[in-house]
């Protein structure tokens, strides 16, 4: 319980939160947030860019070993989401609400899962909530796991990567971009969102019969900060 209040703790201050969690603590956060359904509380994209951040001002993370241990982290993780999915079943839809578990997100990620097939898998993982419940919705549907393990590795680790070096190249090119590491998050947080934003104003457009306006429902609904 003690380290569970320092980790919600230190959620509002990322900077502070990785340096707390190290190695170990980041991989376990990622296993956790590509992995449980609680997962989609924890920070994922503002937590990989502000680590990648880090690295490249003299931190002491090597953004290589890191990327390693945490692309391991997303795949073990989204792979575990996928059996508890395959064993719980439709129950999953079923499961009462509770502060930790909100059958919306569920929904979401299988409305998602049912246009874009298998390559939900890795676009999911660019997208805060339907990251962590895109697999378990895979798992319920019973996808061929071959399919699903082979595009669990692809979005993994184009996602880990991509997040880390989008941070640590920021760092290497901009001068005194460490001063200003709120800035960087609240961009990753708005770009993290801006899929789920786009959806909205298409299915009001759509919803109010615009002329020209698509009617088919929009790929991304994840409005939520990462």
């Amino acid at each position: 319980m003690e380290f569970l209040s320092d980790l919600i703790g230190r959620l509002r201050d990322l900077p502070a939160l990785i340096q707390w969690a190290g190695y170990v603590g980041l991989t376990a956060i990622i296993f956790v947030e590509t992995g449980l359904f609680f997962g989609f509380l924890l920070p994922g994209d503002s937590l990989l860019v502000t680590a990648g951040l880090l690295a490249s001002q003299g931190f002491p993370l090597d953004v290589y070993k890191l990327g390693l241990l945490l692309n391991i982290a997303a795949i073990v993780g989204d792979n575990t989401n996928y059996w508890i999915g395959r064993y719980m079943g439709p129950k999953v839809f079923t499961r009462e609400e509770s502060l930790f578990f909100r059958r919306r997100h569920v929904e979401r990620a299988h409305d998602f899962y049912g246009r874009h097939g298998a390559k939900t898998i890795v676009l999911a993982r660019f997208m805060p909530i339907i990251r962590t419940f895109a697999p378990l919705v895979a798992g319920v549907a019973k996808m061929s796991y071959r399919t699903f393990v082979t595009y669990s590795v692809l979005g993994g680790t184009a996602w880990i990567w991509s997040m880390l070096f989008t941070g640590y190249f920021l760092g290497r090119l901009v001068p005194g971009i460490d001063r200003h590491i709120e800035i960087v998050i609240i961009g990753v947080i708005f770009l993290s969102i801006l899929p789920g934003i786009i959806g909205w104003i298409r299915e009001r457009r759509a919803g109010t019969g615009t002329p020209g306006t698509e009617t088919r429902e929009p790929g991304t609904d994840a409005a939520s900060a990462d």
